[in-house]
Formats: structure tokens, sequence, C-alpha cells
């Protein structure tokens, strides 16, 4: 059965770029993201390793370890560390898992047959410090992923399990939010003393808790 939001992330012992890691030990007390590439030396994966690279202190901001991974051994990774600094102007600054025999691809399910048969998709998972799964996003290889995006998500799961609130359609850190239905008025009112705009009894706005 496929990994869904809320199963326990596996866990696994691989080698990487900076030695080898035991997963769940790795992440700590920390998030995590693990996104997979299709394959090292190949256009699109290289801008997404340079942009990692580049938005890695707002990972770090957020308390968010980043860990790539393709089917490629680590010295493949390390040659290929060096095109994805001369082209793109940032380091590998996160390690990237050497998955030769797929073992992790196949556990986390980033091997999709009818797409490729032997590599992987573009997977991400965004993995909380319980150890849960809290995002899954499947992309084609010929796409590349929005990683601004991916911070955006992250914010809103870290401000939501903190508050009592969702996020709209669109939502950037500062904006207003949702009350989630589940709280009556009652019980609003001490959480949001501020007050808030009620559209409809179920879409209550209130401006973002800090």
């Amino acid at each position: 059965m496929a990994l869904q939001l809320g199963d326990i992330a596996p866990d696994f012992t691989a080698e990487t770029t900076e030695g080898p890691i035991s997963f769940h030990q790795w992440i700590g007390d920390s998030w995590a993201v693990l996104f997979s590439h299709p394959k090292d030396f190949t256009p699109v994966c290289t801008t997404e390793l340079g942009e990692t690279a580049r938005l890695k202190p707002e990972f770090d901001k957020r308390n968010v370890k980043i860990i790539g991974l393709s089917v490629d051994p680590a010295d493949s990774h390390r040659a290929w560390a060096g095109d994805i600094k001369e082209t793109q102007g940032y380091a590998l600054n996160f390690p990237v898992i050497a998955d030769p025999d797929r073992t992790v691809a196949n556990l986390y399910g980033m091997i999709h047959p009818k797409a490729d048969d032997t590599l992987t998709v573009r997977s991400v998972f965004v993995i909380s410090p319980d150890k849960k799964i809290r995002l899954i996003l499947t992309y084609p290889a010929s796409a590349g992923r929005n990683f601004a995006e991916i911070l955006r998500v992250i914010d809103s799961l870290q401000l939501t399990d903190k508050y009592k609130v969702a996020t709209p359609v669109n939502w950037k850190p500062g904006d207003d939010v949702i009350i989630v239905p589940s709280i009556p008025d009652d019980e609003a009112k001490k959480l949001f003393p501020q007050g808030w705009k009620t559209l409809k009894p179920y879409l209550r706005v209130v401006k973002q808790p800090r």
C-alpha cells in the first residue's frame, strides 16, 4: 500500500554524500524534506539541487533538514556536485542519498513503472519531528519543482500545528488565516480575542497568530 499522510516515515540506513546515516536518527528533533531526482548529471535535477542549496538557510530557519536521493552511487553524486556549483552558483550543502539498489526508492514508492521502471520520479516527502509524513508531492521527471512552494507549505504546517487555524488558497506568511470549523465561537473568542470576520458560519477569517 502506498504511503499516506500521517504514516510514520519508513526508517532506513543508507550511504550519502556526507557518510552513512540512519534516517530517523538523522532527522532527530527536526522537520525533514526527503526528495528524489531521477538521475545524476541531468539538466532539471542540476537546477533543482542548486536551488535547494541556495535556499538551505531558509530551511535552517524553520528547523528543517533537507536530503536528496537518486539511484546513482555516492561517488557519482560527489562528481556531479562540481557541475551544480559551476552552473548554478551554489555548492551542494546537504546530503544526497546513494540508492543504486533502489531500496529507499521502493520503500517510499518513488519509482512509478508507467513513467519509468528504473528511475525515480520527483517525489517530495515533508516529515515532522514525530517522524510522520505531512506532505507528499509527485512531479513528472520533465517538470522541475517549486521549492518556494515547499517552504510555503512547511510554514503552513508549522503554523497550523501551533494554532487552531487553517491557511486559505494562495496563503503566504503574514496573510489572514481561517479558524478551523471544529472550534465553536465561544472557544474561538478565547483563542482569538482580537475578533474575526465571519463570511459564513464555517468560514471565519482572522489575522495570522504570531
